[in-house]
């Protein structure tokens, strides 16, 4: 995985995708924190998830930003959509990912939604195949992305023309 450097990119955004009350219970009581969940985009093909955990929720979330920031992957595209289907696995997570028609939209659910349209992929098919644990199809969507190659990068690796390749 190649580093990218966020101070390079425009502006982030960023999506809360999920807050998680954790309890530890201790000699005198219980101890809260919270935990967060959180995807950053650029919305040109650059996409990362990160977690934190504090006390408070609003530090949980930062901190969760800037691990997120330090996560960045480019999501390679073919117009509005991805190159080719893919599956990604992550402990009981399954993504299934899946080009579609310009004009269709992103048929994603909850934690792959955010990844999508915070990555700028506006057209793609998704489904979710086995645990819904957001983490898990977030880090399976991540991976998916990750196996993804366009036709140019593929024939380079072969010695190929993109003709030659895609006949």
């Amino acid at each position: 995985m190649v580093y990218i450097n966020p101070d390079n990119l425009g502006e982030l955004e960023e999506r809360v995708v999920a807050i998680n009350r954790v309890t530890k219970v201790v000699k005198g009581g219980r101890r809260l924190r919270f935990s967060a969940l959180v995807v950053v985009g650029d919305k040109e093909g650059h996409v990362g998830f990160g977690t934190g955990k504090a006390q408070e929720v609003p530090e949980a979330i930062r901190k969760a930003v800037d691990n997120a920031k330090k996560s960045l992957v480019k999501v390679p595209t073919a117009g509005t959509t991805i190159p080719h289907e893919t599956i990604g696995e992550f402990c009981g997570g399954r993504v299934m990912l899946k080009p579609a028609q310009a004009g269709s939209g992103v048929a994603a659910g909850g934690p792959v939604r955010a990844i999508m349209d915070l990555a700028g992929i506006a057209d793609v098919t998704s489904k979710s195949l086995g645990s819904n644990t957001p983490i898990n199809m977030i880090r399976a969507t991540m991976q998916a992305i990750q196996q993804l190659k366009v036709a140019e990068d593929v024939a380079d690796l072969r010695g190929k023309s993109v003709e030659e390749l895609l006949g």
